[in-house]
């Protein structure tokens, strides 16, 4: 006979509902405490949550059929729709199988002169503060993902669109309020939030007309292209008859690559130089690596293979710091996880945030410690023990693109410039739809000697 997971007490809920509001990663370290499978019930409605590498691979890879997108991701589709992030079934393997080959590795090795190019641009850009006043790096970096975005993978300059980072902080907000009233807050109240929000959408719908416009301009000209904006135009003129569900299935699926494009890349990149500028010796061994691999010059695709310790401090900034701090889903029937009895319609929470902090799985597990990622200490771990990028099916598309993003935007500020933390506050984790820095990270920029 299958368990039933341990879970709170019932005098616990209330306490557990009010850091659901403020204090989603305080909420999944308390339940982690109470063992790698937890149920909590709410009424009618189940919550399970777990936190082994066996039981994250049953749901996202080898049953992830019966495991669609859940609690958040649910409430993020009133301004994202069915795009990619949050479409299930035949839908989001329609999705994918048309934006796949944009993101084959060839093709993405043949765009790292962009990323490079775009990399050195924010060099410039910050050496124009030396002297100044703080600067806020992860509003930079930000800007810096979406030039990358716009270039290889939409064919558009995003240099116009200062709107879209903005816009979606706003998605995000709102997403999160309704994932906290399990969406029982009408949109049609006159909140402030739920103004902002609407104006948000009805901006991110604009840009994604405009960049839609362009791009099918140029390939009505007879351009032939094979990026993932001219698959998505494609597809949609090809497979919607009505103009009007093609508009819509084109703005829905841009506005979500425009999120997913940039937001997880920016967040790895301020939790990587956030963690640099406070680990001085891993500071000095990048920058030392990326003056004997890159010299003077900015990076080439085959120099990855040369940037080894620069890709380590990334692949620990984002064990501490997943971007995508968890993985929400919700059964479609009856299973069996682990030994443990999860019900239909229950809600099933995956958090790498988490997992990657596990002491059972990670020695020291709150240390920064990039060696961690000795391929002799990888191999040593289970597979599942490490998800930043998600895992099975749904693992994220875009994933090498955005680590060679990551270290050579890494490596380049680390080589030419010291960020020195403007003031003492700490910097505090903002789990959104991504892992934010709440507040930013407001630096001092300073020529490296």
């Amino acid at each position: 006979m299958n368990a039933v997971p341990p879970g709170p007490p019932l005098r616990a809920l209330p306490g557990l509902l009010r850091k659901l509001a403020v204090d989603r990663l305080g909420l999944m370290r308390d339940a982690a405490a109470l063992g790698d499978a937890v149920r909590v019930s709410m009424g009618p409605k189940k919550l399970y949550i777990f936190n082994r590498p066996d039981y994250a691979k049953h749901v996202l890879a080898d049953n992830s059929d019966n495991y669609h997108k859940g609690i958040g991701l649910v409430q993020a589709r009133r301004v994202l729709g069915d795009g990619l992030l949050t479409s299930d079934g035949e839908i989001w393997r329609n999705q994918r199988r048309i934006v796949q080959p944009a993101f084959k590795p060839g093709r993405i090795a043949a765009q790292a002169d962009a990323v490079a190019e775009e990399a050195a641009k924010l060099v410039a850009l910050l050496r124009g503060h030396e002297g100044a006043g703080p600067v806020d790096i992860l509003h930079e970096v930000t800007g810096l993902t979406l030039g990358v975005l716009g270039r290889t993978l939409l064919d558009s300059d995003l240099a116009a669109y200062d709107s879209i980072a903005h816009a979606f902080e706003e998605v995000q907000d709102q997403a999160m309020l309704e994932m906290v009233t399990q969406g029982m807050t009408p949109g049609w109240l006159p909140f402030p939030a739920q103004a902002r929000f609407r104006r948000a959408r009805r901006e991110l719908g604009r840009v994604a007309d405009r960049l839609v416009a362009g791009r099918a301009a140029r390939l009505a000209d007879g351009e032939g292209a094979d990026d993932a904006l001219a698959r998505i135009v494609r597809a949609a003129r090809q497979q919607e008859k009505d103009p009007r569900r093609a508009r819509r299935r084109l703005r829905e699926e841009l506005v979500t690559l425009l999120l997913a494009g940039h937001e997880t890349t920016a967040s790895t990149l301020g939790w990587t130089l956030h963690l640099l500028a406070t680990h001085p010796e891993a500071h000095a061994k990048v920058r030392e690596e990326a003056r004997t691999v890159l010299g003077d010059r900015v990076p080439r695709a085959d120099d990855l293979h040369g940037l080894t310790y620069t890709t380590k401090v990334v692949q620990e900034a984002m064990r501490l710091y997943p971007p995508v701090w968890v993985l929400p889903r919700v059964a479609q029937q009856d299973d069996v996880v682990g030994g443990f009895e999860v019900s239909a319609k229950a809600d099933v929470l995956i958090c790498p945030y988490v997992m990657h902090r596990n002491p059972a799985l990670w020695e020291d597990p709150e240390r920064f410690d990039p060696d961690r990622f000795e391929p002799e200490r990888v191999a040593s771990r289970p597979r599942y023990a490490y998800i930043p990028f998600g895992a099975g099916p749904r693992f994220c598309v875009g994933s090498n693109l955005g680590m060679m993003e990551a270290v050579f935007v890494t490596a380049l500020v680390t080589r030419d410039l010291d960020l020195i933390r403007a003031h003492g506050a700490p910097a505090v984790a903002e789990p959104m739809l991504s892992l934010r820095m709440r507040g930013g990270l407001p630096v001092r920029v300073r020529s490296a000697n």
